[in-house]
Parts: structure tokens; sequence; C-alpha cells
């Protein structure tokens, strides 16, 4: 059974997020990066190491993002977080 985790691609700009996706999808053609509405990916988990390598070639990092956004959203409510929360 895989495990799925979603990750987001922190790059200088969105053409270095776009260049992790070009080269991850020219080194491994069978490993699909599945898009999340959120811009996030859902990957398999055993793809990580490769693909943290993949993004550090582009100037990039990869980031493990939180398994339920709305939980994030929740939070925020309750903790001030920089300009979010101003009054």
């Amino acid at each position: 059974m895989s495990r799925k985790t979603r990750i987001r691609i922190i790059g200088r700009d969105a053409f270095w997020c776009n260049a992790v996706v070009v080269e991850w999808d020219h080194q491994y053609p069978e490993r699909k990066l599945v898009a999340d509405a959120s811009s996030c990916y859902l990957i398999e988990f055993d793809w990580l190491d490769d693909l943290k390598l993949v993004a550090q070639e582009c100037f990039s990092s990869i980031v493990v993002a939180p398994s339920d956004p709305s939980r994030r959203s929740w939070l925020r409510r309750f903790m001030p977080f920089g300009s979010d929360n101003k009054s």
C-alpha cells in the first residue's frame, strides 16, 4: 500500500517552481505529481528524497505540507500571526 504525502515546492520565483515540475517529468516520467488545489502536490512518500534532489538542482526546495490544511486555517483564528490578524 502506498503512502501519499502533500508537498509544496518553494523556489526563487514561479519560473523555478515550474522548472522543478518540468525536470521531474523529464527524469521520472512514470512518477506523476498530482496537483492539489492549494498549490501543493500529492506524491508517494518514497519519492520525497528524489524530488528534493531535483528541486535542489532547480534552486528550489521541497517542504512537506500539512496533511489537513483546514486545521491550519482553523488555528489561525485563535493565534495571531504576522499581519494576518492585526487590528
